[in-house]
């Protein structure tokens, strides 16, 4: 028997549960089909639920579509997030460390496939979003990930470890170094390149970015 306060739970759990699968099925038809091709009805079967079920939870498909991918990039800034305060939190080695967040920031795109999917679909279709949803979505996951690979590249600097006068910068040619080739070629993650290829093009990038940003001695 259940008391006064715990009854309501369980209708509770139910909504959150039926909202967890319409915004999960949401990312996986919009990352397949785009937003524009998308439908209310494809996401409600992939939800196995109403299509009054999703309207009831979200006033319709641009609203599902803001919330997918804020909540999706939040994910991923977390994650990323994670591994910059894990692998520069005490740096030992420079270049090993640096190596070993390189590895663990790219393979975010094949351990949130389903948001990087997202990412293809957004930029296809980049000119016919309303620029605040592109706003958003780079307020809630890129910027503030790249915003604290800045700081730390900063505190880098102020060790002496790294030559860094604009940290922010730094941290910008940092991701496109060991990113890039690799988000390319794989056409973002649709693709996934071979671990050890993978690894050869992020190392390399590594080292090009530490023949320009690392400190040199002083004669």
């Amino acid at each position: 028997m259940t008391s006064e306060n715990e009854a309501p739970a369980a209708p509770r759990r139910g909504l959150a549960e039926k909202r967890q699968a319409i915004t999960r099925a949401a990312r996986t038809v919009f990352g397949r089909d785009g937003y524009s091709r998308a439908s209310i009805d494809a996401i409600a079967a992939e939800a196995g639920v109403s299509t009054r079920t999703i309207y009831n939870h979200f006033t319709g498909k641009e609203l599902l579509f803001r919330t997918v991918v804020q909540e999706s990039a939040g994910q991923v800034r977390d994650a990323q997030l994670d591994v910059i305060d894990r692998k520069l939190a005490k740096v030992t080695d420079l270049e090993a460390d640096l190596v070993a967040l390189s590895l663990a920031w790219v393979a975010t795109l094949t351990t949130f496939a389903d948001h990087f999917a997202l990412v293809r679909q957004i930029n296809a279709e980049a000119a016919h979003l309303p620029k605040d949803l592109l706003d958003a979505w780079q307020a809630t996951g890129p910027r503030p990930a790249m915003a604290e690979l800045g700081v730390r590249f900063g505190q880098l600097d102020d060790q002496g470890l790294l030559d860094a006068p604009d940290p922010a910068r730094a941290a910008q040619h940092f991701v496109l170094l060991i990113g890039n080739e690799v988000t390319q070629r794989s056409y973002w993650g649709a693709h996934p390149l071979a671990p050890s290829e993978a690894e050869e093009i992020i190392t390399a990038g590594v080292h090009v970015f530490l023949r320009a940003y690392a400190a040199r001695p002083t004669p």
